[in-house]
């Protein structure tokens, strides 16, 4: 079984940053690509970033140049650094792991606040 923890939330002024940090422990199966989701207030969750075991990332147009997707294989570890943080960027932020042969798990999510 994996389960996703995330950390790294809180409440920031427009223009600062945060770093979103997801670790996925297992001894069994292999962890594949991990991604960030959010979820604002009345709207359809969406991928703010994802990145596979080789390193490929792929972003969301409106993160792009702000938000940095990484990963340390050796923990299991992905790390969403987010700057000049902008008060749209208000959601609840979840972790997404691929592992074994395709199986999905989502972490319970951390909130994130930009006050303007």
């Amino acid at each position: 079984q994996v389960q996703p923890v995330e950390s790294g939330g809180g409440l920031v002024q427009a223009g600062g940053s945060l770093r979103l940090s997801c670790t996925a422990s297992s001894s069994i199966f292999r962890i594949n690509a991990m991604a960030w989701y959010r979820q604002a207030p009345g709207k359809q969750r969406e991928l703010v970033a994802e990145i596979t075991s080789g390193g490929n990332t792929n972003y969301l147009d409106s993160v792009k140049g702000r938000f940095t997707i990484s990963r340390d294989n050796a923990k299991n570890t992905a790390y969403l650094q987010m700057n000049s943080l902008k008060p749209e960027d208000t959601a609840v932020y979840y972790c997404n792991v691929e592992y074994g042969m395709g199986k999905l798990r989502w972490g319970q999510g951390t909130q994130v606040t930009v006050s303007s």
